[in-house]
């Protein structure tokens, strides 16, 4: 049996979608999946999508913007309360990232973790504090690099560990930019259809090493999935 490759990103907690998908793409323990991020908030289902992915050892989650506003807000919410906590608690920067998430979608996730024990919760804030922003490999004769949004503040030769969390999961592509001639650049975070002259909006986007593979699930578009090894696309409707 032939492994494959695949890359999926921003499922948002679209749980059963997420599941036809591997269904559909007939995923198994040899295969690899790399989801780019944002894996929660805004659907119904996001504990259940990160236990999944969290469950299976050749699932690898990269953080995204959702992801780091979780930790972040985690990281206070999970404290014991004494007034050292409480101090930062009403910290206008704390209070900052906890609305933006919240606005954002974060209120799914939240009102699914407080339904949680605590050694759950503790183990949802210590995975999501070690995932890493992003990952290059090689394949066949390619090679991609793979981050949730971007390289914001971009040079040529400036190295992925050098770049910020904010500037890999918060920063937008420009696709009409060739940031390399020899690597693929492979993101979410944006979806497809807000894409100025694509002329399939709400599918892949591909153009000058550029590959965009948010298709817009949690904004009543597909969950799509790119198998690397020879560029097959995968779609599934959030309806289904």
């Amino acid at each position: 049996m032939k492994a494959y490759t695949y890359v999926m990103s921003d499922i948002h907690g679209q749980y059963y979608a997420f599941i036809k998908m591997l269904k559909k793409i007939k995923f198994n323990e040899l295969d690899t999946l790399y989801i780019l991020g944002d894996a929660i908030d805004r659907g119904p289902k996001s504990i259940d999508t990160l236990f999944h992915i969290m469950e299976c050892k050749n699932m690898i989650l990269l953080a995204g913007n959702h992801e780091y506003m979780a930790a972040l807000t985690l990281n206070y919410l999970l404290q014991d309360i004494t007034n050292e906590t409480i101090d930062k608690l009403t910290d206008g920067m704390v209070l900052g990232v906890l609305n933006e998430w919240q606005i954002n979608g974060g209120s799914t996730t939240l009102n699914e973790i407080i339904k949680l024990d605590k050694n759950t919760r503790n183990k949802i804030f210590n995975y999501l504090i070690r995932l890493k922003l992003y990952k290059e490999l090689s394949l066949n004769d390619s090679t991609f690099v793979l981050v949730h949004a971007g390289l914001g503040n971009f040079k040529k030769d400036k190295k992925l560990k050098d770049y910020t969390i904010l500037e890999l999961t918060s920063e937008r592509i420009d696709y009409d930019k060739e940031y390399f001639n020899n690597k693929i650049l492979i993101t979410g975070h944006t979806p497809t259809q807000t894409i100025d002259g694509n002329p399939r909006p709400g599918y892949i986007y591909k153009n000058k090493n550029n590959i965009n593979i948010d298709c817009g699930c949690s904004f009543g578009g597909k969950l799509g999935c790119l198998r690397l090894d020879d560029m097959s696309e995968y779609y599934v409707n959030i309806s289904c």
